[in-house]
């Protein structure tokens, strides 16, 4: 008899509770389609919005998803991220809108404070733009509450008036999955399907489905320096300081955006299940441990979001 080998963290690791959330996510996904008329799925080729089409494609089939994908583009995203979505869109035969923060620039609705300033913050213009170009009134994103604590004030369908602006204590009440999807002439919604799923929840479901990725999530080596407790990238749009020494390492990336103002982690973890297991042993939010614009004071994200921004 062969002699029985001890289980990995990752064997012992129950995924039962995913299939409540898939369910949860494409009942949203269906809520939307019916009580909205022009609805869209904000969709960067990030991991969050990879599992939401994944669950779109499930609630509708691969190739009858019935709103169009929108990424706002700052002209500063990672081109991995930028082929990936393409490739993804392109596969589902899905209509992919793109709008630039560049466009929104050379029509001077955004000003940046200086060339080196990131852009990021910038896009809830774009966003707010494309809103009013394309009269959408829901906004399916892939925020989830654990990601940062302004997040975790949001409602699953969280109403923006006429300005685009979020009001947290004029959320509405959500009992018993029952949501009030009413709305006055210029408002919208934003949708958060995935909102009750955790960081750990996201990779354990990319792990079971196979979701496939952009590469820059698994261990790969990358020139960095650290600024502030973080590791930045080394490049054109984030060059070395006076002074600074860049370094080679092992390391990936938990979430993917804006070059200026996002941060790899160490690691070696070349699979989902690799991930799995890291991200279990992670003491610092996703946010925390890779954004810089989250690092300028602690209400930053509330201010943005109140402003229009994801």
């Amino acid at each position: 008899m062969n002699a029985m080998t001890e289980p990995t963290h990752f064997e012992r690791l129950s995924n039962q509770h995913l299939d409540a959330l898939e369910e949860e996510t494409i009942f949203i996904l269906r809520e939307v389609a019916a009580a909205f008329e022009r609805p869209t799925l904000l969709f960067s080729g990030g991991k969050d919005s990879l599992v939401m089409l994944k669950c779109a494609e499930k609630a509708f089939g691969a190739t009858n998803i019935p709103y169009p994908l929108l990424m706002i583009d700052t002209g500063h995203n990672f081109h991995e991220v930028t082929d990936f979505r393409d490739q993804r869109a392109k596969e589902l035969g899905a209509e992919l809108i793109v709008r630039s923060v560049e466009d929104s620039m050379k029509r001077g609705t955004v000003r940046l404070a200086h060339p080196g300033e990131s852009r990021n913050v910038h896009q809830s213009v774009t966003l707010l733009e494309a809103i009013e170009e394309f009269r959408f009134d829901a906004l399916i994103g892939g925020a989830r509450r654990d990601e940062e604590k302004a997040r975790a004030k949001e409602r699953i369908f969280s109403h923006r008036d006429s300005f685009g602006q979020w009001q947290p204590k004029a959320q509405r009440p959500e009992l018993w999955t029952l949501f009030n999807t009413r709305l006055q002439p210029g408002e919208h919604f934003r949708v958060f399907p995935i909102s009750n799923w955790t960081e750990l929840d996201v990779w354990q479901y990319i792990e079971r489905e196979q979701i496939a990725l952009p590469s820059l999530y698994y261990t790969h080596k990358r020139s960095v320096v650290e600024r502030k407790g973080l590791l930045v990238p080394v490049t054109e749009l984030t060059p070395l300081k006076d002074g600074e020494t860049a370094e080679l390492r092992d390391v990936r990336f938990r979430t993917v955006g804006d070059i200026t103002c996002t941060c790899p982690v160490d690691s070696t973890a070349a699979t989902a299940a690799d991930i799995v297991i890291e991200t279990l042993q992670a003491d610092v939010s996703e946010r925390g441990a890779t954004r810089m614009d989250d690092k300028t004071s602690e209400a930053s994200m509330e201010k943005r979001k109140k402003d229009g921004y994801f």
